[in-house]
């Protein structure tokens, strides 16, 4: 009883937990769920397609994770950040033109172009909320409403395509090699984040600027710098989600790519035991959170839900989820058992 005890009371049992419920539920809901095949040298089955569809997912929860830490504020405008990255690549690598089958620039140029522009939107939002003092979701709001006008304008309203094989392969697997290259890239982005927080005080920093930035100040941490780069981290999350959505899909399509993520992301971070009041952070637990949204809808979509209904289901379970990681409920739980055992004791005595 005493091990059952210190087992649940680790901070990732509920996350895994909960992993391990939405795993059960997605086997009876198809029962071929965990089936792998190879087809043409490359690995498919549902799983699969949880660990590679959830790369966006876990990237833009990395980053959010971070922000939620170090501001107690969330980053709405990841998803809309997705679209503009997007838009900049493929416009730099197209010309210009709406349809390419050759690159008119240099993709590597066009890359790291991208990636420029979602830090620099990711310092803007940093700025407001750090310097500025406004309040997270206000200020990344603006990024949230104008982020895809700003593609739509990139790429002239229209939907542009990059037909060239190369550009496919972020979103896709290299030659010889049956995983995602989207799966080697989130396990970069998650294992070089752990390394630098465990490895350096910059962790801790986060962790102490998000419980009290004002203390923090006055033991001689910048809370400002440390919030705008939390910000900027987040805009370089997003940029490598955007280009992994835009090579996967060979196009930048303003109004879809990111669409509704930057809620994913916030509900992987909330799933994964953290805390969206700031302060002490598990990027693990978020990258677990992030799995079992995706896997939520991969099942969804296996039972034909349509789309427009997913996000009902998808609010249900997460509702179910969010309520049994609650402290509260646990307290409510504790109360009732020794409200019970408190009853049977005066059954006992009479």
């Amino acid at each position: 009883m005493e091990g059952i005890k210190k087992l649940t009371s680790k901070r990732l049992f509920m996350p895994l937990f909960c992993l391990a419920i939405m795993m059960v539920v997605a086997v009876i809901a198809s029962p071929d769920f965990f089936k792998i095949t190879v087809q043409n040298g490359v690995l498919y089955g549902r799983v699969i397609d949880v660990i590679n569809r959830g790369s966006e997912v876990v990237i833009l929860a990395v980053g959010m994770t971070i922000v939620v830490a170090a501001s107690a504020g969330t980053d709405i405008s990841v998803g809309a950040l997705m679209a503009v990255v997007a838009a900049v690549t493929c416009a730099f690598v197209a010309g210009g033109q709406q349809s390419v089958n050759e690159y008119v620039n240099n993709p590597i140029l066009g890359v790291l172009l991208g990636i420029l522009v979602g830090i620099l939107c990711g310092c803007f939002n940093g700025f407001l909320v750090a310097k500025m003092k406004i309040q997270p979701m206000v200020a990344t709001l603006i990024l949230f409403t104008a982020g895809r006008g700003i593609a739509q304008l990139l790429t002239n309203g229209q939907i542009t395509y990059v037909r060239v094989e190369s550009f496919k392969k972020l979103g896709s697997s290299l030659p010889g090699v049956p995983i995602p290259t989207s799966v080697f890239i989130t396990i970069f982005v998650v294992v070089l984040t752990l390394f630098v927080l465990k490895k350096t005080a910059l962790g801790m920093y986060v962790e102490s600027v998000g419980i009290n930035p004002t203390a923090s100040r006055l033991v001689g941490l910048n809370s400002t710098l440390i919030i705008f780069g939390a910000y900027a981290f987040s805009g370089l999350c997003a940029s490598i989600a955007g280009l992994i959505n835009c090579s996967r899909i060979y196009s930048a399509d303003a109004n879809n790519i990111g669409l509704n993520l930057e809620l994913d992301a916030i509900l992987a971070v909330a799933l994964g035991g953290n805390s969206l009041g700031g302060g002490k952070f598990s990027l693990i637990g978020s990258v677990i959170g992030a799995y079992t949204i995706q896997a939520l809808t991969t099942t969804l979509y296996a039972v034909s839900v349509s789309a427009d209904q997913i996000p009902v289901y998808k609010a249900i379970v997460v509702i179910i989820i969010v309520s049994l990681q609650s402290p509260e409920l646990g307290k409510w739980i504790r109360s009732a058992k020794a409200k019970k055992a408190a009853r049977a004791g005066k059954g006992g005595i009479a």
